[in-house]
């Protein structure tokens, strides 16, 4: 029996399913706009001890310190300025962001968004018969799209979720969610970022998955 088709593959293809669905509209959605009024009043309502014990990947421990600085932040409710204004401070603009979300910015040596890692992500895309999630104008590595990505691998392919891990998403995530965690001023962000980064080393242990890590320009 195939490593994916094992119950322990199983079982790791839906945890990696569960991270890339829950993580990636955080990223990709503004609080405003009412795309994520589910998911963050569910989040503002957590158990957190119990849903740290369940996190896939990370420890119960590391877990509970990230999702109770989630819960924190939403404290004043999912719409609330400050939740709104970080997540466009962060992720938008029109002011320079301080982190911005795609990994070319960091590992290419002009730091431009469609850079050789995006590049890379998306000959390998064509090659795979992968669809884009996004517009055209949107740059493939986004760490919110790629999360999105990731958990359809999981579903779809997920022969190819090692390789995507190992070649795409891995070699600049820990480094970006660094930063973002460093950057952001609001709770909310801050345990996003750490949770994110924790659940990607995460998997990169249990697939036991030997990373080359790039020169970073930023």
């Amino acid at each position: 029996m195939s490593e994916v088709c094992s119950s322990k593959g199983r079982a790791q293809l839906e945890g990696v399913v569960f991270v890339g669905q829950t993580l990636a509209p955080l990223f990709l959605n503004d609080p405003a706009h009412g795309a994520l009024d589910e998911e963050l009043a569910a989040m503002s309502s957590l158990d957190v001890d119990a849903a740290a014990a369940e996190w896939p990947f990370v420890s119960a421990e590391e877990a509970c310190g990230a999702l109770s600085l989630m819960k924190q932040g939403l404290s004043e409710g999912p719409h609330a300025d400050a939740l709104v204004w970080e997540y466009r401070r962060l992720f938008v603009g029109p002011a320079k962001m301080p982190c911005p979300p795609w990994g070319s910015v960091y590992t290419d040596r002009d730091c431009v968004v469609f850079g050789e890692s995006n590049l890379a992500l998306r000959a390998w895309m064509r090659k795979c018969g992968i669809q884009r999630l996004g517009d055209e104008k949107t740059p493939e590595d986004h760490i919110g799209l790629m999360l999105a990505l990731l958990a359809w691998l999981a579903q779809e392919k997920p022969e190819l979720v090692k390789e995507f891990l190992l070649d795409h998403l891995l070699p600049w995530s820990s480094h970006y969610l660094d930063q973002l965690e460093e950057s952001a001023q609001q709770l909310f962000y801050k345990g996003l970022a750490q949770i994110t980064k924790a659940s990607l080393e995460g998997m990169q242990e249990a697939f036991g998955l030997e990373v080359t890590y790039p020169r970073f320009f930023r």
